[in-house]
């Protein structure tokens, strides 16, 4: 047995033997008092895994928060390089539109001439281009030129240059619109020193109208034949440029207006749909740039718009590149990344387990004596004390466990005391419900009493002051017969509210169960009375019980009686999947949008004389959604409320077996 404070053994408190099972190293467990099953849960442990728990979390942050900021860096840096990148391919670009710009003015002149022969060989056909020897007169203009006829509809017809054959420039309208200008006039234009798609030859064009502004042609002369190697404008070399400048750059291309690829092995087709690219055509028509993003591939594809136009020239010397970017180093630098700060947060998790436990230990060691004196109190033993340990805060403890102990031994008493105390009311209140309980059930007999001799009464005397009004009527003539129909209108009146009455009473008091109605018979029964009514009838068997026929003989009168002379009404019956829809249908002067919505209130009443008490609505409603059905009011004629109303509601449809 241990040592406690003061030399006393540790298991023996104010006289009392305590049994308990010792901990390592002879120590007292330190449990969580009120604890069930799986053992007795250490504080220490817990102890350990909350400050494992507080510091985990804290490395993590501290671990993911610098990974955000490195992988931040590296995509800013990625982003910078990618941008200076661009900046490069753009800068490169103007550089040699720049050179090619200077070719142009030297070439002006020669081209002029050379439409010297192409014109007098069309005079020659008889202005007929498919007569004209084009060979020939290339050969006579050095053989340096070919020669396009382009027609009215902007499609070259006829062209020594057998690749452009058949081109139509209508595909691009800017262009087209400049060559029909061209051939309606009647000046010489030159145009900008282009590059062909096919093997990069430089080519620099101009443009002369026919006499008759038939057709356009043009001359292509090509320049690097007359002065080569000056101004190339070496693509490739600048593609290597780029990748060795920026190490994600997987790949360049660059395209005309046409969406074709500059710079293409001869082995190609410029003009073939397939070597078109409709994502730089449609970039170069949008003037602006486009991003697309193959995750699967690991690649980012940049497509740029380079703006080369020169408004002086009919063409567009513009340039789409297209940058391929693979994500590949990248991505392998985060993986690395991610690789070194896992480790970083394991060896640090591994550290701070090792440090919590046993700092723990050491914590928890004066609170494993208080412990074991707060077990032997939970125990029943309340007269016994908490041993003091060293330290202010525990000393505090003792005597707040103690104030606690005397608080809880007073309030056993009281509740004692208080159990018996309840115990008297209770019996005492359960004596008064049973008694307050009685008067209410004999309360409520009475008043059915009361309403069943008050319900049969009154319809008594309505029924013998109706048939004495009607033999009143009989014998008056004038004002005062209308004074004797209006009383026996409002006694008639007198009598349906009774109705009314006595159908509530059954509906809030009906217990039994819902039934298999037929409910064509029962339509065809409340129809019988009235000849006006049009039903077709259709079989069909709900979930109900008796009092459905209240809601037709509510429905049917209410259509009768407001409907007026010459009403006609109409009932339907159809099928919607588990539901049956009823309509009731009439010709009468309808039910304005503003009352609809509480028409099937209670005492809702409609506008007019003839407006009852607004309980026969309220009625079917009752009725409806008893039967688990809705109902609501509709016009007979959409959008025509004075073409008669049409009320419809559901019922729950009896599966056929």
């Amino acid at each position: 047995m241990g040592r406690g404070p003061g030399g006393r053994p540790a298991g023996v408190r104010g006289g009392h033997q305590v049994h308990a099972p010792e901990g390592r190293g002879g120590r007292w467990p330190v449990t969580l008092l009120g604890s069930s099953g799986g053992g007795p849960r250490h504080f220490g442990t817990y102890l350990a895994l909350a400050m494992i728990l507080i510091t985990l979390p804290v490395i993590g942050l501290i671990a993911v928060l610098d990974y955000q900021q490195v992988e931040a860096e590296l995509i800013a840096g990625n982003d910078l390089l990618r941008e200076q990148t661009e900046k490069s391919v753009v800068q490169s670009l103007r550089l040699v539109d720049a050179g090619l710009g200077l070719l142009d003015a030297t070439l002006d002149r020669r081209m002029q001439e050379g439409f010297g022969p192409v014109l007098a060989e069309y005079e020659r056909a008889g202005r007929d281009p498919g007569a004209m020897d084009l060979s020939r007169v290339q050969k006579e203009i050095g053989g340096e030129m070919d020669i396009y006829v382009i027609n009215a509809s902007g499609v070259i017809e006829y062209t020594t240059y057998s690749p452009d054959l058949g081109l139509d420039f209508r595909q691009i309208p800017y262009f087209y619109d400049r060559i029909t200008a061209l051939r309606l006039g009647d000046a010489f234009e030159t145009d900008r020193v282009v590059t062909e798609p096919a093997g990069g030859v430089l080519r620099k064009y101009a443009y002369m109208p026919s006499p008759d502004h038939r057709y356009l042609f043009e001359l292509g002369l090509v320049c690097s034949v007359a002065d080569p190697d000056r101004h190339d404008p070496r693509y490739q070399a600048l593609k290597e440029d780029l990748m060795q400048l920026n190490p994600a750059l997987a790949g360049i291309r660059i395209f005309d207006c046409y969406g074709r690829v500059i710079n293409v092995t001869d082995s190609e087709d410029p003009v073939g749909p397939a070597a078109l690219n409709p994502v730089a055509l449609e970039v170069f028509e949008r003037k602006e740039g486009r991003t697309l993003a193959d995750p699967a591939a690991g690649t980012i594809t940049r497509y740029i718009f380079v703006d080369l136009s020169d408004p002086r020239y009919p063409s567009d010397t513009s340039r789409v590149v297209e940058l391929t970017y693979t994500t590949a180093p990248l991505d392998a630098r985060l993986a690395e990344m991610r690789f070194g700060h896992a480790f970083v947060v394991l060896l640090s998790s591994l550290i701070a387990c090792c440090i919590a436990v046993p700092v723990s230990r050491r914590i928890t060691r004066p609170v494993r004596e208080i412990v074991d004196d707060v077990n032997q109190i939970a125990r029943g033993d309340l007269d016994h004390r908490i041993r003091i340990s060293t330290g202010t805060e525990f000393a505090r403890l003792e005597s707040s466990i103690g104030a606690m102990v005397d608080s809880l031994k007073e309030n056993i008493r009281r509740l004692r005391e208080s159990e018996e105390t309840s115990r008297q009311y209770s019996t005492l209140l359960e004596d008064q419900v049973r008694e307050r309980t009685a008067d209410l059930e004999e309360s409520n007999r009475a008043a059915a009493l009361f309403l069943d001799i008050m319900v049969h009464d009154i319809n008594n005397a309505n029924t013998i002051a109706i048939g004495y009004t009607r033999l009143l009527i009989e014998t008056l003539e004038g004002e005062r017969r209308e004074m004797a129909e209006k009383m026996l209108s409002r006694l008639d009146q007198s009598s349906g509210i009774i109705g009314c009455v006595a159908t509530l009473r059954k509906v809030r008091e009906s217990g039994e169960a819902l039934t298999r109605v037929d409910l064509d018979r029962v339509i065809r029964t409340q129809a019988a009375d009235h000849p006006t009514i049009r039903y077709e009838g259709r079989p069909a068997t709900v979930l109900a019980d008796g009092l459905i026929a209240e809601v037709f003989a509510n429905l049917i009168g209410n259509a009768v009686k407001f409907g007026g002379p010459g009403v006609e009404v109409a009932i339907r019956v159809e099928e919607r999947g588990e539901e049956i829809v009823v309509s009731v249908e009439d010709t009468g002067p309808g039910i304005p949008d503003a009352v609809k919505s509480g028409a099937f209130r209670r005492f809702g009443k409609g506008e007019g004389s003839l407006a009852g008490a607004g309980l026969g609505l309220y009625i079917c409603r009752m009725l409806v959604e008893r039967y688990g059905g809705r109902i609501w009011v509709e016009d007979r004629v959409e959008g025509r409320p004075d073409l008669g109303a049409a009320i419809r509601f559901t019922l729950r449809k009896v599966p056929e077996e």
